[in-house]
């Protein structure tokens, strides 16, 4: 055999790395919006003018762990923030902008009308951010419960619609919602 095309050491550390944790917060970490408008980060000596900020958990804790990865496709995780009051008050501003755009998901506070037809629902409803009208593909998970009465509708373009309590619905409305509950 010959020589061996990796190193154990090498390996380790590198797995080490991928799975360690890097908790951010506003001692080790600067946020600031780049010349592109983009929320950039300063962290460990090293600067990146552009960096994503994802929530991990979207719905039941939206101002904690919130990650922070490198912008391209394939974004390689920098570190998490543990909970925005974790960072400075002019860092959680740039930062909550940016999730807001990220997670923009209207509240859908009327069930005008929903029409089934080939496989696709076409809903017109009126939200909390005024009118709309959007699609759905019935064979796809559009509509998710994210609790007995909260839920989370996808559309198409993969814009994201929230229903807070269905049960706030006039019954009429819970009727036109029966087919995705």
């Amino acid at each position: 055999m010959g020589k061996k095309d990796f190193d154990i050491a090498v390996m380790e550390e590198q797995a080490k790395a991928m799975t360690e944790l890097n908790f951010l917060n506003k001692k080790n970490a600067e946020f600031f919006v780049s010349d592109g408008g983009f929320v950039g980060m300063r962290h460990n000596g090293n600067e990146w003018e552009r960096v994503r900020v994802i929530r991990l958990f979207p719905f039941s804790s939206p101002d904690e762990y919130i990650s922070v990865r490198t912008a391209e496709e394939h974004s390689k995780e920098l570190g998490v923030i543990k909970n925005i009051k974790d960072v400075t008050d002019e860092a959680a501003v740039i930062i909550k902008q940016q999730l807001n755009l990220h997670y923009f998901t209207p509240v859908i506070t009327k069930v005008i009308d929903i029409k089934d037809e080939y496989g696709y629902a076409y809903f017109h409803v009126m939200t909390d951010r005024g009118e709309c009208r959007f699609t759905i593909n019935m064979g796809a998970n559009a509509v998710v419960r994210l609790s007995d009465t909260r839920l989370l509708i996808t559309d198409l373009d993969e814009n994201r619609f929230e229903i807070p309590d269905v049960l706030q619905l006039t019954n009429k409305e819970q009727r036109k919602l029966d087919l995705f509950l």
